[in-house]
């Protein structure tokens, strides 16, 4: 049977696959338009399998909160090209993934085969989106966070950097969106000082000791002068102890309000 221009455009507004892709699976299918969505998907399967080795070091990193604040979603989903990044398909399907991560008890990416995302399972949801933008497709990165507290979320230059910001009760939502904006810029490694690891911390005492003998001090100095320095390195990598870009007199920790702390945070940056 022949097929119309109209099927052919309704099936290419539809799945976002070319004309010429659509007129010719919607022939096979003898106009049947379930039967061509489904050959279509099918092929998107095959297409998928035949791009997956490619990777995907462009994308867009996606944050979202539920309404109470309570429940977050960071996510890190990966392409092949900036281009497509941009692509207003791929934007939507981030923002698809993380509604539905929000929404369903996932929270490992191990468990994503199982995500519905608007009444589909994400490996189709996929696997379509392969067919429809011409690349691989993944999700690279997520971390889901419920707390007791407060959360704010914060994503950055066209989605390249994403922040999680989990404090131990409710805060002004001015203050938690601009620590998250601080840490999207400063790029703390660490919450504070007890969460970096004893080995890392000789290492740069180590360090710091050489720097000072190389500059002539006395030995009987250097420990002292390794003290003060140690401090500035904790301040560069905690969190906590970052001098806030807003107002370097004073640290993060200080301008938390009394009785609140960051209990967590997670920050995603594309490199």
């Amino acid at each position: 049977m022949s097929v119309t221009a109209v099927q052919v455009k309704e099936l290419r507004e539809k799945t976002g696959v070319g004309m010429m892709d659509c007129k010719k699976v919607l022939t096979e299918a003898a106009g049947d338009f379930e039967l061509a969505i489904k050959l279509l998907r099918e092929r998107g399967l095959s297409a998928a399998s035949k791009k997956a080795d490619r990777s995907t070091n462009e994308g867009r990193i996606f944050t979202l909160l539920d309404t109470a604040k309570k429940k977050g979603v960071i996510v890190e989903l990966g392409c092949e090209t900036d281009f497509v990044g941009s692509n207003d398909a791929f934007i939507q399907m981030g923002n698809d993934i993380a509604k539905a991560l929000l929404e369903q008890n996932i929270t490992t990416q191990d468990a994503l085969p199982t995500l519905q995302v608007n009444g589909k399972l994400y490996t189709d949801l996929l696997s379509e989106n392969v067919l429809k933008l011409g690349e691989n497709l993944s999700v690279k990165r997520v971390e889901v966070i419920a707390t007791e507290g407060q959360l704010s979320a914060y994503t950055h230059m066209n989605g390249k950097i994403g922040v999680l910001i989990n404090f131990s009760k409710s805060v002004e939502d001015e203050l938690g969106r601009d620590i998250a904006m601080h840490a999207a810029a400063t790029s703390p490694q660490y919450l504070n000082q007890t969460a970096v690891p004893a080995s890392e911390v000789e290492a740069e005492r180590e360090i710091i000791r050489t720097q000072i003998r190389q500059e002539g001090k006395p030995e009987t100095m250097i420990e002292k002068i390794a003290e003060g320095k140690i401090g500035k390195f904790f301040k560069d990598i905690c969190l906590v102890e970052q001098a806030f870009v807003k107002d370097q007199t004073q640290s993060i920790q200080q301008i938390l309000p009394q009785g609140v702390e960051i209990t967590h945070f997670v920050r995603y940056a594309q490199v």
